[in-house]
């Protein structure tokens, strides 16, 4: 990153930038609250993508500045205040996030669409999200969990599991991932003892896990968040016998967790939104060449919506907020000159010349329907401390 950052300011100091204006790019996601571990990384992942655009030159001679702003994950109210300091005072160009589903939706139905900005969010997954009225301005580089649920319920039938209880986080995150994943489990044949929800930020969940426990099954699917509620059940699971085999959603893919538990955590298994390829291999590579750690939840992700931002603009020889929005499709999907991390400049070249690009960036990008990713999952094993790949699917 000090090497993208160097390298945008002395484009700045060339006579041919000297005019430059500055756009803003929002940055909105859960700084404080139950994810707050994960959101650093993404963040910097994002913000990597828009430094290469101004070490490039920027989009038409203008610096893409990223203004961060905090989503809580969990206060919609906060939120959308937050989402509403960026887009009147900040003037943001477009919004890379939000993060959690509840709040995603809360500022798109209540800021973003109204006022004609593009989000692209790189970790709402709720399958409500499919179906918001969002004038084609939502966008998102994960996959919806209606699909985690069917790849979770796959990963436990691989293994034989047939019998499990369901704790998840009371909101719209864990009951659009809960459903999902209960369908498909119980479609295969699968039993559900219990689906319990958790409420996040208490410090006792002693009634919870007495519940789960009092119901039985032969492990625990924990569908919450790392620094939250699903800690909580898991350390109070493990402490009181209830449960010692545990399988977890993406929202629950944090270091932090196995800091917090320890070898307790070994055999943990678990789904979470990933790729792998020529494109996430060359994230890998340009983040670690810029100070940037590539390794964790929704990182690629966030480095594909900041990028689309970006590569939308430029695909429209404009940085306003209607540029973005009629050009996101565009950049992101075939026909075109493929393009992968690092490449960005490569990107601004082509469109520049009135070319096609294909953006597979490090998540393979690939936009359906309204706005989705088609998207792949890492299936995961905690083995010594360490989070494993089993394989993907």
């Amino acid at each position: 990153m000090k090497k993208l950052l160097m390298a945008s300011a002395a484009a700045l100091s060339l006579g041919s930038y000297a005019m430059a204006q500055e756009v803003n790019v929002g940055i909105i996601l859960g700084f404080t609250g139950p994810i707050e571990s994960l959101t650093p990384g993404m963040a910097a992942s994002a913000e990597l993508a828009l430094a290469e655009v101004n070490a490039a030159g920027g989009v038409a001679g203008n610096m893409l500045m990223p203004v961060r702003a905090d989503s809580t994950c969990i206060d919609s109210a906060a939120a959308t205040a937050a989402a509403t300091r960026l887009i009147d005072s900040d003037n943001v160009v477009a919004i890379m996030g939000a993060d959690c589903s509840g709040v995603t939706t809360a500022i798109a139905s209540n800021v973003a669409v109204p006022k004609g900005v593009v989000m692209i969010s790189p970790s709402a997954t709720s399958p409500a999200l499919s179906t918001i009225e969002d004038n084609d301005l939502f966008f998102r580089t994960s996959p919806s969990d209606a699909r985690q649920g069917q790849v979770l319920a796959d990963v436990l039938m691989s293994k034989d599991i047939m019998n499990v209880a369901v704790t998840y986080t009371n909101n719209d995150y864990g009951k659009g991932l809960s459903d999902s994943f209960i369908a498909a489990f119980e479609a295969a044949g699968g039993t559900v003892t219990i689906n319990a929800a958790h409420e996040d930020g208490k410090g006792d969940y002693s009634a919870e896990v007495g519940a789960l426990a009092a119901a039985g099954g032969d492990i625990l699917v924990v569908l919450g968040y790392a620094d939250q509620g699903g800690v909580g059940i898991i350390r109070t699971a493990i402490d009181t016998g209830a449960f010692d085999r545990f399988a977890l959603g993406d929202g629950m893919f944090a270091q932090s967790l196995i800091d917090a538990i320890g070898d307790d955590l070994n055999g943990t298994i678990g789904t979470v939104p990933w790729a792998e390829g020529a494109g996430a291999d060359a994230f890998v590579a340009y983040a670690n060449a810029n100070g940037v750690d590539p390794d964790g939840s929704f990182r690629r992700e966030s480095y594909d919506a900041a990028a689309l931002i970006a590569l939308a603009m430029a695909a429209g020889g404009a940085t306003d907020r209607a540029t973005v929005a009629a050009n996101v499709l565009a950049v992101a999907n075939a026909p075109g000159e493929q393009i992968l991390p690092g490449e960005l400049a490569k990107g601004l070249e082509i469109l520049a010349a009135g070319g096609e690009i294909d953006y597979v960036g490090a998540t393979n990008v690939e936009l359906i329907g309204p706005g989705e990713a088609a998207g792949t999952y890492r299936e995961y094993e905690v083995v010594d401390g360490e989070y494993t790949t089993v394989m993907m699917r």
